[in-house]
């Protein structure tokens, strides 16, 4: 006869409590990089939206900025580590694949012996790991998680290959995840998916530089068509319309990859005022980091406030895909 096992209590659902990012103070302009690189401001802009991103120096690892990030969060939240149960850092840029970034972040901040584990979907990391928090915390696995989307870009990127080197940046955005009742559930169910049949678009070239390459027109074909369907799922697993839904912050990809998406999903019903982010203008592409970073300016800015139903999508190389419906804490 077995014994009988026995669950945790669960959680009618989750929400964020709270917020915060970190950017390196240096700014590379894109007149900066017209010095190295066949390139203008002009191009730069006419294609994937940028104006300058921020670059981490040498003496700024990944783990610094994660730590910055999450304290952050962790202040705005009213917690203090101690109150944490897991730390999970979503990133794909780390310089080695062992040790993770988590249980070292962890440790900096002083969440001493929780859970801490690493994902890595690439720019879809931080609505991964979201959702995994938003479950664990649903099934009593944790009472509050840190949600940490980390990169830094530069150490992966080739400066001398105009096609990359104009998007990608450095930086790193974190939420809080605790319980919620049922009259304040502020996640919705996460829609996620993959494509594994275009892995090759986004991949680093070890055999060669160990640099990452991209094939940009084909993802730029393939997020215009493939990421509304999935935003509008994910506001239909919520029980909402696209009418509903206040702010849209999809990943920071290209700013004609942000505007396409909005575009279809105003043409589904979303309203004319929905506020969407172009974070990547002055951010760039900071892959896991971006939906977060973006977030936290955002609502620094004033242009989210408290209460505001969010629809986050994230993308990216995989390929993978996720997103949901939050409330802004």
């Amino acid at each position: 006869m077995s014994a009988g096992l026995r669950t945790p209590p669960t959680s009618p659902g989750a929400r964020l409590l709270g917020l915060g990012s970190f950017r390196p103070e240096q700014v590379v302009t894109n007149d900066d990089l017209a010095e190295r690189v066949q390139t203008d401001d002009a191009w730069i802009r006419s294609r994937v939206g940028i104006a300058e991103r921020h670059i981490a120096g040498p003496d700024t690892s990944l783990p610094d900025m994660a730590v910055a990030a999450g304290r952050a969060a962790l202040t705005d939240a009213g917690l203090d580590p101690a109150d944490l149960d897991a730390v999970v850092v979503a990133t794909c840029t780390m310089p080695n694949p062992i040790p993770n970034a988590a249980a070292q972040v962890a440790d900096r901040l002083g969440a001493v012996g929780v859970g801490a584990f690493d994902v890595n979907t690439a720019c879809a990391g931080f609505c991964y790991g979201l959702g995994l928090a938003n479950d664990m915390v649903r099934a009593g696995t944790a009472r509050y998680v840190l949600v940490i989307g980390a990169e830094k870009l530069s150490d992966w990127v080739d400066w001398d290959d105009r096609s990359t080197c104009i998007i990608f940046a450095d930086a790193a955005g974190a939420a809080v995840v605790g319980p919620a009742s049922e009259a304040d559930i502020g996640i919705g169910p996460v829609s996620w998916g993959s494509a594994g049949d275009h892995a090759t678009t986004i991949r680093i070239l070890g055999e060669t530089t160990n640099k990452l390459h991209q094939e940009g027109q084909t993802v730029f074909r393939w997020a215009t068509g493939e990421i509304a369907p999935i935003a509008l799922d994910a506001i239909a697993r919520s029980g909402l319309e696209p009418a509903d839904i206040d702010v849209l912050i999809p990943h920071q990809a290209n700013l004609r990859i942000v505007e396409a998406i909005a575009k279809r999903l105003r043409a589904k019903g979303a309203r004319e005022d929905m506020v969407v982010a172009d974070d990547i203008v002055t951010t760039g592409n900071t892959s896991s980091a971006s939906i977060p970073v973006a977030l936290d300016h955002m609502r620094t800015a004033g242009r989210v406030r408290s209460g505001d139903t969010m629809l986050l999508v994230g993308f990216g190389a995989g390929l993978s895909y996720a997103g949901q419906v939050v409330i802004c804490p």
